[in-house]
This record gives C-alpha cells, sequence and structure tokens, in this order.
C-alpha cells in the first residue's frame, strides 16, 4: 500500500506496544499516564522539543526567549523507563496494518494516540500565508519577530512618508484570545520598548491594528469583558476594527471590505485547521478537519486508536463541543492513558471522558488580563497576576519558571525586551548591496 518501508526498531520483545504521535500537552499527559504501565511506549514528533504555545506570543514580541517556552522531549521523558522518543514525521496511518507510516518506515503499534494538533487555517486563501504568517511553532515565532524588529530598522532610514508610515503599521488579524495578546504586546514593544531605541522615532510613530470580523473581541467571552478588553487595547494605542472580514492579503496590503491598509507586517491570527490525522484515518471530520471521536475519544469502528487534543472533535457530556485548549487537552491525553491501561490490565473501563474547565483567561499587557470562570469575572492588575501565576506553573522544568519570571519583572520594572535579536545577517533580507551602494536618506530629527 506504501511501498517499500524499513521497519523501524520498536520494541522487540511480547509487550503491547502503544504508540503516540505528538509531544504536545495531550501526547505529553497520555505519555506520562502510561509511564508504570506494562508495555512498551514509543512516543513520536517532528521536533525534539515540546513548546508551551500559550507563550509563544511573548517569543515573536522580544519578550522570552525560545528556550525559555521549549524544553527538550527527550529530557522530560527521561525518568520513564518504559518510553522511547523518535524524531520523525508522520505522513499516514495504515489501519490494516497496524502501522503509523513515517518518512522511510514503518511502526507497529497495539494502541495508538493521535495527538498531532493544528495549522493555520487562510479558509480557502492559503497564498496569503506568504504574506500574513501565523504562530504556531518556535520558527514562526522568530520569523515575526524579526520581520518586526527589521521594519524599525527599515523605517530608521526612510524619510517620513508613505514609506515609513508602512513600515511602522503592524496588523493582526482575528480577535480572538492569540489575536489579543498579540496586538497588546506588538503596542507595549512598538511603542514603549522600540520606540526609546531608535532617534527618529516617536512612541505615537507606530500603528498597531487589530482586525475582527465578527462583532466583537473574544467571543467565548462574556460581552463586558470583550468589551474592557477592546478598550484596554484602545487605551494602548491600538486601532480596533470590528465586523470587518479581510478579503485579501497580498505584499505588504491587506484589504478589509473596501479599504486597503499598507502594512509591512501582517500577523495571521483567525483561525486553524486540524492536522490530517483523520484523512489518515479515514474517519469522519467536522468543516475544521478534526476527527469525530466516541466517547472515550476513539474513533468509530477502532477501539484501538484515540484522537485527542486539536485534533478531535469531542463533545462533552453536556452536548458542548470540548475546546481545543492546553487544559483539555491534558486532560484528554491522561484519560486517553487511562483507558489503555485499563484494557491492558483487564479493569473496567473508565466512564465517559469529562472536561473539567477551568476557565478562561487572556493578557492585554502590563497589569491588564481577563479572566472567567462560571460566573466569576477578574479584569486589570488581578487577573494579570492570576494569569501569570498560572502560565509560570504550568511551565515544564524548575529553571524555565525562574528565569520566566525573573524576565517579567525585570520588564514590568523597566520596560525592557530583552530578547530583540535578528539572527540573520541583512544581506539574507535586502541582498548583499555593492560597495558603492548609498543608504535612504534619514529623516531629520
Amino acid at each position: 500500500m506504501f511501498g517499500e518501508l524499513e521497519q523501524s526498531t520498536a520494541p522487540t520483545n511480547r509487550r503491547p506496544h502503544i504508540v503516540i504521535v505528538g509531544a504536545g500537552f495531550g501526547g505529553l499527559s497520555a505519555a506520562k499516564a502510561l509511564a508504570k504501565t506494562d508495555a512498551d511506549v514509543t512516543l513520536i514528533d517532528r521536533r525534539n522539543h515540546h513548546l508551551f504555545q500559550p507563550l509563544l506570543y511573548q517569543v515573536a514580541t522580544a519578550a522570552l526567549a525560545p528556550n525559555q517556552i521549549a524544553s527538550p522531549i527527550r529530557a522530560i521523558v527521561r525518568q520513564q523507563k518504559n518510553i522511547s522518543v523518535i524524531l520523525d514525521e508522520v505522513f499516514n496511518v495504515d489501519r490494516d496494518a497496524r502501522q503509523v507510516v513515517m518518512r522511510d518506515r514503518a511502526l507497529d503499534y497495539d494502541y495508538l494516540i493521535l495527538a498531532t494538533g493544528a495549522r493555520h487555517a487562510y479558509f480557502g486563501n492559503d497564498h496569503w500565508e506568504r504574506h500574513a504568517p501565523g504562530l504556531k511553532a518556535l520558527e514562526d515565532a522568530n520569523g515575526i519577530r524579526e520581520k518586526i524588529l527589521l521594519a524599525f530598522e527599515r523605517a530608521e532610514l526612510t524619510p517620513a512618508g508613505p514609506k515609513r508610515d508602512c513600515a511602522l503599521t503592524f496588523v493582526i488579524i482575528g480577535g480572538g484570545p492569540t489575536g489579543v495578546e498579540l496586538a497588546g504586546a506588538v503596542a507595549e514593544l512598538s511603542k514603549r520598548a522600540l520606540a526609546c531605541d531608535f532617534r527618529h522615532t516617536r512612541c505615537t510613530d507606530p500603528k498597531v491594528i487589530l482586525i475582527e470580523a465578527g462583532p466583537r473581541l473574544l467571543p467565548s467571552f462574556s460581552p463586558m469583558i470583550s468589551d474592557y478588553v477592546k478598550k484596554s487595547l484602545e487605551k494602548r494605542g491600538v486601532e480596533v476594527r470590528l465586523g470587518a472580514a479581510v478579503t485579501d492579503c497580498s505584499d505588504r496590503q491587506v484589504t478589509v471590505g473596501g479599504d486597503v491598509v499598507n502594512a509591512d507586517t501582517v500577523i495571521w491570527a483567525a483561525g486553524v485547521r486540524a492536522s490530517p490525522a483523520a484523512q489518515w484515518l479515514g474517519a469522519s471530520m467536522d468543516r475544521a478537519g478534526r476527527a469525530s471521536v466516541k466517547a472515550d475519544l476513539s474513533i468509530e469502528g477502532a477501539p484501538d486508536i484515540f484522537v485527542i487534543g486539536d485534533t478531535a472533535n469531542a463533545i462533552g457530556v453536556d452536548g458542548l463541543p470540548i475546546p481545543g485548549l492546553a487544559p483539555a487537552a491534558k486532560q484528554q491525553g491522561a484519560y486517553a492513558g487511562r483507558v489503555i491501561k485499563a484494557k491492558l490490565d483487564g479493569a473496567p473501563p473508565p466512564g465517559p471522558f469529562r472536561y473539567l474547565d477551568f476557565g478562561s483567561l487572556a493578557t492585554i499587557g502590563k497589569n491588564a488580563a481577563v479572566v472567567e470562570y462560571r460566573g466569576i469575572r477578574l479584569t486589570g492588575l488581578i487577573a494579570w497576576l492570576f494569569w501569570s501565576i498560572i502560565h509560570v506553573y504550568f511551565l515544564i522544568g524548575f529553571r524555565n519558571r525562574i528565569v520566566v519570571t525573573l524576565d517579567w519583572l525585570w520588564s514590568y520594572v523597566t520596560l525592557e525586551r530583552g530578547a530583540r535579536l535578528i539572527t540573520e545577517s541583512v544581506s539574507s533580507h535586502q541582498g548583499r548591496a555593492p560597495a558603492t551602494a548609498r543608504l535612504a536618506p534619514v529623516a531629520a530629527e
């Protein structure tokens, strides 16, 4: 079916073999739940690190360094003796042969957990990605950070006028948690931290625009919270455009309805689409590509295959869809591990998966965040402190927690952003200029 594939060096004894694809929140939680199971567990990921995605936007806006929110997978699971790690990319699942298919090898499984996450969704306009990158991996964050920093470098050498205005205009598309957090962080970076470093840029020069097609920001929150977030962003100098859908993205231009916005930096935060796991399995899926799963998170007709996290279209016991959030993925991973362990032990299976909703939270910037939990709403400094504590607590590794806390404290006091690095030479971005080239004239002070 898939041609000649090398059989992977999977465990050779007769113990059951459990394969987990994806080392995100769900995959690692499943691995942890299976640590003491009498079975061999193989964890596959195309990257060698686990990424704490909720803080990825802080890497993109130079608040944190990449290694502060990422940890090597092998280091995380090194104490779990029945787990091995493979650095590879999965391209398919052969359900008949019970194999996971990678680049040049196939791996047998007795039980399979797919926690392959999601990617950017451009609603049928995938060609927009080159002009409006999304934020899902460290590579994305590093690229966006460099785009922002290079925009200021170009503006410093450009006379006042449309080209300079374009360089200092930053557009974020999407008013969900990622878009809101990015808009607030970009505004703080550009109007406070960076504006002080450049001789020809005032704090009022950068322009940050947040575009949301719906009637309000953070639609999963209450209208009161949405209103607070909009006002808080506007106080930070963010221009919020609601009820305006993006109709085109081209080179340094965004079309919103009939209005064209010129901007060197455009960031996409408007939607996600699940990985192709449902297609691999031939399972039914929703419009976002998520595989439909049963109450125990297995797919129809395959009680040995479980799909969790952003890849799963799971319905809770209350009849409502389970949100694609990190806490939900962690709970699903732990649950799938318990189901498999019960099967191996011959024990009664646990009941249907029940999602424990610990509320929703998002940050806007310094001293401003929102928290909502079962009718309890917090805003402002208290919510910001709660948001900070929660995110530090869930970071993997004691060192990361300490370093992130110290960096945040330093930024809080000084407004400095310590990770303002452009790692590629200028010739990589602009092409090598001849020795006789002359720089553009600098705007007068």
